[in-house]
Parts: C-alpha cells; sequence; structure tokens
C-alpha cells in the first residue's frame, strides 16, 4: 500500500496512523460515551451534558487558537519545527493516559483532562501538517495527504477494534472488568498506539525549509508575523480560502467531536454507536483516498465543493433522524466525505504557502480552524438548549456549510503557487 511512497512520505503519513486512534477513541467514541454516563450519574441533564462538552472543546480549541501563529512563526527558526511537535505529542499523550486514572464520578476533572489531551494533540497537528511541505513535492501533496488520512482510519479501526471489545466483554461479564475499567483501559491503549507508531515521524523525518536562527528569536518572531498581516493582500487568495475554510471546517469538526453524544441523545445504545462508528471509520478508509485521485482530475477545490455539499445533506438528515437505522445513513454519509475534506484542505493550503514559513502560515491555517471549532460547539450546544433537542443543535450547523462553500467560490485558482521567499529562508 506504501511502496510508492518515499521513507519521508511514509514516515509523515504514518503520524496519522498513530493519531488517528485518539480521534476515534478520544474525541468521537469512547470518552464521550464515558463521560456521559459519569454526567448522566451525577444527575446532569443529556442537554446540559452535551452542552458542556461542547463549552469544554471551545475552550481547549480557543486557547490552541491563540498560541497557533505564535508559536508556528518561532517554530519556522532551522531546528525548532520537530521540537515543537515533540513537546505538544508529549503533553497529549500523558494527558490522555492520565484519563485512565480519574474517578468517573468526576466528571467536571474528565472534562479538564480531556482540555489537555486536545491541547496536546491539536498542537502537535499544527506542527505535523506543517512538515508536509517538507517530505513531498507539491505535484505529490493531495495524494500523500489524502493517503495520510486514509490510513488514518485503518490505523484507528485497529485498537479501536480492541477497546470495543474489551467494553463489550466487560459488559457481558466475560471478563472481570467494569465497564468503567474497560473503558479506562481504552484510554490507556490509545496513549500507547499514539506514541509507539509515532516513532518514525521523529526518526526521519526533518525540517528542510527554515529560517536561520537570528538574535531575539521571539522579538522577530512577532515582527514577521505582523509582517504578514501588512502584506496581507498579497496572500489574498491563501486568506480568503482559510475564511471559507473557518466556516465549513467548523462544521465538519463539530460533527465529528459531537456526533456520539447526539446519538446518545436520540436513545441509540453505546454497543451500536461503536460499531457505526468503527463502520465509518472502514467506510472512510477507501473514500479519503478516492477524493485525493479525482483532485488530481477535477482539482482539490472541486472536489471540496463535494465534500461540503454532502455535509449539507448530513445537517439536513441530521433534523429528522429517529432511529438507529437513521443513525446508520447518516453515519455512512459523513464517512464518504469527512477524511477527503479535510485532506485536501490541508494539501490545497500547503501547496500555496511560502515553504520556508509553513509553520507560520500553518498557524494561521490553526486558528482559523480552532477558531471555526470554537463557533460550531458553542452553536450546537447554545441552541440545544434554548430549543431543548440536540436535533435543532446539528441542523443549525448548515449555516457554516452554506457561507463556507459561498466564500469558497469567491477564492481565485492562483495562476502560480503562493511561495515567495524570506531572504532568510532557506532549504536544506
Amino acid at each position: 500500500m506504501m511502496k510508492k511512497y518515499t521513507k519521508q512520505e511514509n514516515s509523515w503519513m504514518l503520524y496519522d496512523w498513530a493519531n488517528s486512534a485518539y480521534s476515534i477513541i478520544i474525541t468521537t467514541a469512547v470518552f464521550p460515551l464515558f463521560y456521559k454516563a459519569a454526567a448522566t450519574n451525577a444527575g446532569v441533564s443529556a442537554a446540559n451534558s452535551t452542552a458542556y462538552l461542547g463549552y469544554t472543546i471551545a475552550i481547549a480549541t480557543f486557547i490552541l487558537a491563540m498560541l497557533g501563529p505564535i508559536l508556528g512563526t518561532i517554530a519556522d527558526y532551522q531546528g525548532l519545527k520537530k521540537k515543537f511537535f515533540i513537546f505538544f505529542l508529549v503533553v497529549g499523550i500523558s494527558a490522555t493516559a492520565l484519563l485512565a486514572f480519574i474517578p468517573s464520578e468526576q466528571w467536571q476533572l474528565l472534562l479538564i483532562c480531556y482540555t489537555v489531551t486536545a491541547i496536546g494533540f491539536y498542537g502537535s497537528n499544527v506542527f505535523y501538517d506543517a512538515f508536509i511541505v517538507d517530505v513531498t513535492t507539491e505535484e505529490r501533496m493531495n495524494r500523500v495527504s489524502a493517503r495520510g488520512f486514509g490510513i488514518g482510519y485503518i490505523g484507528s479501526a485497529i485498537p479501536f477494534v480492541i477497546s470495543i471489545a474489551i467494553i463489550v466483554m466487560a459488559q457481558s461479564e466475560i471478563i472481570p472488568l467494569s465497564t468503567t475499567k474497560a473503558s479506562q483501559a481504552a484510554f490507556l491503549i490509545t496513549a500507547v498506539w499514539w506514541g509507539l507508531f509515532t516513532i518514525p515521524m521523529i526518526k526521519d523525518v526533518r525540517q528542510r525549509y527554515y529560517i536561520e536562527r537570528e538574535p531575539n528569536p521571539v522579538a522577530n518572531s512577532f515582527k514577521r508575523l505582523g509582517q504578514t498581516f501588512k502584506d496581507i493582500r498579497q496572500y489574498r487568495a491563501l486568506f480568503l480560502f482559510l475564511l471559507a475554510y473557518f466556516f465549513y471546517i467548523d462544521g465538519v469538526g463539530t460533527i465529528i467531536t459531537m456526533s456520539t453524544a447526539y446519538g446518545t441523545d436520540l436513545g441509540i445504545s453505546s454497543t451500536s454507536l461503536l460499531i457505526i462508528l468503527f463502520m465509518t471509520q472502514v467506510v472512510a478508509f477507501p473514500f479519503s483516498i478516492l477524493y485525493g485521485r479525482l483532485a488530481e482530475k477535477f482539482t482539490g477545490k472541486k472536489m471540496l465543493y463535494v465534500g461540503i455539499f454532502v455535509y449539507i445533506i448530513v445537517c439536513i438528515y441530521a433534523f429528522f433522524l429517529k432511529t438507529t437505522l437513521d443513525f446508520w445513513i447518516l453515519a455512512m454519509l459523513v464517512a464518504t466525505s469527512q477524511g477527503g475534506i479535510q485532506a485536501l484542505s490541508r494539501s490545497y493550503f500547503a501547496k500555496h504557502v511560502p515553504k520556508e514559513r509553513s509553520n507560520e502560515f500553518f498557524g494561521f491555517y490553526n486558528i482559523f480552524g480552532k477558531f471555526a471549532s470554537i463557533m460550531g460547539p458553542l452553536l450546537l450546544g447554545l441552541t440545544a438548549q434554548l430549543t431543548g433537542s440536540s436535533a435543532n443543535g446539528v441542523f443549525s450547523l448548515i449555516i457554516l456549510f452554506i457561507v463556507g462553500i459561498a466564500i469558497l467560490a469567491r477564492v481565485p485558482e492562483p495562476k502560480v503557487d503562493v511561495a515567495i521567499s524570506n531572504h532568510t529562508g532557506r532549504q536544506l
């Protein structure tokens, strides 16, 4: 499956394999169910517990959104990109393992620790995404990015199946574990999987494009950041794309992170939700790769249109959900496009950033994505609380996709790549 790719491309893509365990087990499946059960046992209503989870995600993403461009600008200096990556990696893995030792009745503490895991996970992804310019060429970015997301779905499925098996056997009393302990075991499995398969990334991937070290790096980083804002017209197409991305990726991320909580509110059993989410991973694998190949034929922008349109259908269909079968159909619709839309957004952006300043620009990519992730959960949470219906909360997300696709339509197709180099930039 990976023979056509270089060692650096393979090692970079393998991080998607590694960290996707977090995406499915912590962000989407086991932790939300674990938290919902803990909150319910503490007397918190279904709508309020869903809203509190949304607010927690908003807090974590706000912190990252503020730090992203600043840390990214500093990390553009020679040798710093990987150091920042490893720092956030360690924070994320450590906090994920810690989740296994927090008593289930401490639902507030669970949310606090979850916030730290999210900071580590999404923080490491800022620098991981920026490394794409160092490991491959512009011509191969769509395919490499999409393949990374694709193998990530398969990679996440393995620890997910192991975790499901442990939880189901615990529920059936086949093994001498409570359901609580089985869920906590899943958190440990996630931490180990994430760390183990990140080793090739740490070992083989290096920063090829960078800015030379200089005195007062922090002060000069702020100056470069300020200069980027002054030269914003120079990057008009790029920032117009980021504005579109701000809206549509908000809807994508909110549906991914809140889907399990929404399914629980509909009365779907935990076992059914876990099986549905597993099948979502399986279906998403070939569709992510398909998006990458179709992007080479029809352009990445046109395939982004397709993905956004699918999500508009998802929002409409979610409003009418009543049965487990309805949730199955909804999940499969999401599976066809969630990997493709994220992968092509990453590669579309990466093709047009100045390579030696990739961290700075991916910091902006992060800030737009993360501020978007604040608005979506807040919109869903507030709508759910005000109307007393989680279905109304999901339906409200359609606004984000409509605005996103409208702005994306105004993004001009650049005739040449926006790769204007800073005079201090170098390629190693």
